[in-house]
């Protein structure tokens, strides 16, 4: 489906504006604002969010530091791509520092200026939705604080309102697990059920194990939560179809340490931290990010490996769109005994692996 956007343009040159619209409208419905200078471009920025701003270069001969900060005052999310005559010297880590999404020497091909136009506006999009993210988690935590003082202060004067307001803090936070896995799930059609699958799984190996009704209520919560992470990585990267390249592969290997992150100010998730930024460690010390090795790894977390693993290989992803069967699948769990999974877990679920 093409992506209708909403696009500022900052230029005094009236040809040029012109001719610029006109590229633009062989491409689609898009929506194209003209302003011929940062002051006025902040001021129609004000009045209504675009989805990406392209600043044509002799505009920038003002400061283009102190406009980029004129716009990012109304927006912080600006999404910005600059419109050169030519390649000029130190420019693109000009750019670079000051947070401008692309630079690129005018005139370009359709093609190319269709994809800068796609990549910018949903690169906006998610900068948006995760600021929006971080602040609901924020006030969920404030949420939360404040009425863990009141229950304690409640326990105090009286027990008579206890299960009331258990029940109450108890609430708040399955809403801040739902909406995190949500938006986990978003991301991407093919993961849409994947942490929902992976705890579903782990649940099957942990009732084995004959864990308490406790560990097993950390492991599904660290479940939904374990690729929280991937928030913060580009989808370039997350939905490429071809192999990744190195600098690629070390972009993913972080995911576990951001969701441990993200999650660290909601107290009450301590536990489920320590299980999300363990979740790729491997039994023989080669896992991420910390290198552990066998049980100096966290058994939840050895579990969650296992079940997200074999849930990986048994769905369509961006880069195999055709899942391994389950004998297939069930082959590289037990090839991978002993070097990626604990053993242990494995044989338990080889046991359960017909109740998945």
């Amino acid at each position: 489906m093409a992506i209708r956007a909403k696009i500022l343009l900052i230029c005094d040159d009236v040809g040029f504006s012109n001719y610029f619209k006109e590229q633009l409208f062989i491409l689609g419905e898009h929506t194209v604002i003209v302003e011929p200078t940062f002051q006025a471009a902040a001021l129609s920025l004000s009045k209504s969010i675009c989805d990406l701003v392209f600043v044509k270069f002799s505009v920038l001969e003002t400061d283009i530091g102190s406009g980029m900060f004129e716009l990012r005052k109304v927006d912080l999310d600006c999404t910005a791509v600059i419109l050169l005559d030519t390649q000029k010297d130190g420019l693109a880590n000009e750019f670079e520092e000051l947070g401008v999404f692309e630079s690129i020497i005018w005139p370009v091909g359709v093609d190319k200026l269709k994809f800068i136009i796609d990549k910018g506006t949903k690169l906006h999009t998610l900068l948006a939705a995760s600021r929006r993210l971080n602040q609901g988690l924020k006030e969920n935590n404030q949420a939360l604080e404040r009425q863990s003082t009141l229950l304690a202060k409640r326990i105090e004067d009286s027990t008579s309102n206890l299960s009331r307001l258990y029940e109450d803090l108890r609430s708040t936070y399955m809403r801040t697990i739902r909406v995190l896995a949500q938006a986990i799930d978003a991301r991407d059609h093919y993961t849409h059920s994947h942490s929902e699958n992976v705890a579903r799984y782990a649940i099957v190996i942990s009732n084995e194990l004959k864990l308490s009704a406790k560990e097993i209520e950390l492991i599904r919560q660290a479940c939904e939560l374990h690729d929280l992470g991937k928030i913060g990585i580009e989808d370039s990267i997350l939905l490429k179809t071809s192999s990744l390249t190195d600098s690629e592969w070390e972009e993913i290997k972080k995911h576990p340490t951001i969701g441990a992150k993200i999650l660290e100010p909601l107290t009450f998730l301590g536990q489920v931290v320590d299980l999300v930024r363990q979740h790729h460690e491997n039994y023989d010390g080669t896992g991420y990010p910390e290198g552990r090795k066998a049980n100096d790894i966290l058994l939840g977390a050895r579990i969650i490996h296992v079940a997200d693993a074999y849930e990986a290989m048994r769905s369509a992803r961006s880069y195999r769109k055709i899942p391994l069967t389950k004998e297939a699948a069930i082959l590289e769990i037990k090839r991978n005994s002993g070097t990626q999974f604990d053993p242990r877990i494995v044989d338990v679920f080889l046991k359960v692996v017909d109740n998945l």
